[in-house]
């Protein structure tokens, strides 16, 4: 455990202290493949984790087990896409937007990393299908950013509640009250907040 963020936070949060004592050390993990992120968030979107897994096989099994280039993507059929690997008309839209944004260069990924969080949000955005949740994972899980709070995060919101004895689904001004005092480590904070859910439901 980075021990400088775990007493931070514990002395900046009681309730949050509990948790950290709790679930113990910090071991998120980071993908080193934005590109491949990006591409899995699309295909996940709205699907239950084996519906999307098993799409996913056959995704990569479509372009003979590799992860396509972009030019591949946006050359293959869509009804074939549909047909053989299970996408919705809309998922195709999308991963060929991704590929279109990569392959002309309005999405340079090489670029992200050195651009404050704003405006990474703003340049994955810019993408059909890629909201703002799924830019703050990749911040945090990509990018390793240490200062996001997801505010439209189910999973925040259900573990705010329950922690701070709230009476409904905090709304984002009240998360961001809350987290005030987990700057500048709040999506480390997000990240035991999720983990005090899966301990409370006993699933690991």
């Amino acid at each position: 455990m980075n021990t400088d963020y775990a007493k931070y936070l514990s002395r900046s949060d009681q309730h949050l202290a509990k948790i950290i004592k709790n679930v113990g050390s910090y071991s998120i993990k980071k993908r080193s493949d934005s590109y491949l992120s990006l591409i899995e968030a699309i295909i996940y979107q709205q699907l239950s984790g084996k519906a999307a897994s098993t799409i996913h096989s056959r995704f990569l099994k479509y372009f003979d087990g590799y992860i396509p280039e972009p030019y591949q993507i946006l050359s293959s059929s869509e009804v074939e896409l549909r047909a053989k690997v299970g996408l919705s008309r809309m998922k195709v839209a999308y991963l060929k937007d991704l590929a279109a944004h990569i392959a002309d260069g309005r999405l340079n990924l090489n670029n992200l990393p050195a651009m404050t969080d704003e405006d990474v949000i703003t340049q994955l955005t810019k993408v059909k299908g890629i909201g703002r949740w799924t830019a703050e994972m990749f911040l945090i899980f990509c990018l390793g950013r240490e200062d996001v709070l997801p505010v439209t995060d189910l999973g925040l919101r259900n573990a705010m509640k329950r922690t701070y004895l709230l009476d409904e689904l905090p709304k984002p001004d009240k998360m961001i009250e809350i987290a005030s005092t987990w700057r500048p480590y709040r999506s480390i904070a997000t990240w035991y907040m999720w983990k005090s859910l899966s301990n409370f439901n006993a699933i690991g």
